[in-house]
């Protein structure tokens, strides 16, 4: 089986992103661009990938769709949608953190993380604007840029150290340049995604 035969099966398979999976409709505009930014914070916690997914969902569910909306949101409605979406083990620093987020996120930004983008000279100084964000270390900045590269081509192509494991499992290249010539530039981030189920499932081969 050729390389580009593995991934298409691949992607018929689990070519589902995060953001997908979360209920994220995300384009480059600044609503689902936050979202996005929010469920990297989940993501890059010390906890499932199901119940943080399912987490960001019920946050989306609960109205927190936007900076000013999360920012406006008390404490308790936070950690209480958390609560909800399975979140239980982090709720309350993850409360504290998504409300300084939105704050730190409208008040240098205005609210648009385009102005991040535009503001940035190049893809590392992305990710290190990301880790500005309370919650969002080098994994957040990761799982962003991951997700993000289908809308953001300055991102493109990126495949962080664990979409390169699943690489590795499946005998694909390990290299971001190979990879992104299997594939369209629209589908690198359901590659991304799917190589990061298979590092992260040992069923998957």
């Amino acid at each position: 089986m050729s390389h580009r035969d593995i991934v298409n099966k691949l992607l018929d398979e689990h070519g589902q992103t995060y953001a997908q999976e979360a209920g994220i409709h995300l384009k480059d505009t600044p609503a689902p661009l936050f979202q996005l930014l929010v469920l990297a914070n989940l993501l890059s916690t010390r906890i499932s990938a199901t119940i943080a997914v399912a987490t960001a969902h019920e946050l989306i569910n609960s109205g927190f769709t936007t900076p000013e909306k999360m920012r406006d949101a008390t404490w308790q409605q936070r950690v209480d949608a958390l609560g909800r979406g399975g979140y239980r083990r982090y709720d309350e620093r993850t409360s504290t953190m998504l409300g300084d987020g939105a704050a730190l996120l409208l008040d240098t930004y205005g609210g648009d993380l385009r102005q991040l983008r535009e503001q940035s000279e190049n893809p590392k100084d992305v990710l290190k604007r990301l880790q500005e964000f309370p919650g969002i270390g080098p994994t957040g900045a990761a799982i962003f840029a991951r997700e993000v590269q289908g809308v953001w081509p300055i991102m493109a192509p990126f495949f962080d150290k664990k979409a390169l494991d699943g690489a590795r499992k499946l005998e694909l290249p390990d290299n971001p340049d190979s990879l992104s010539r299997l594939v369209s530039s629209e589908d690198l981030p359901r590659l991304a995604s799917a190589l990061v189920r298979v590092a992260l499932d040992r069923s998957k081969k």
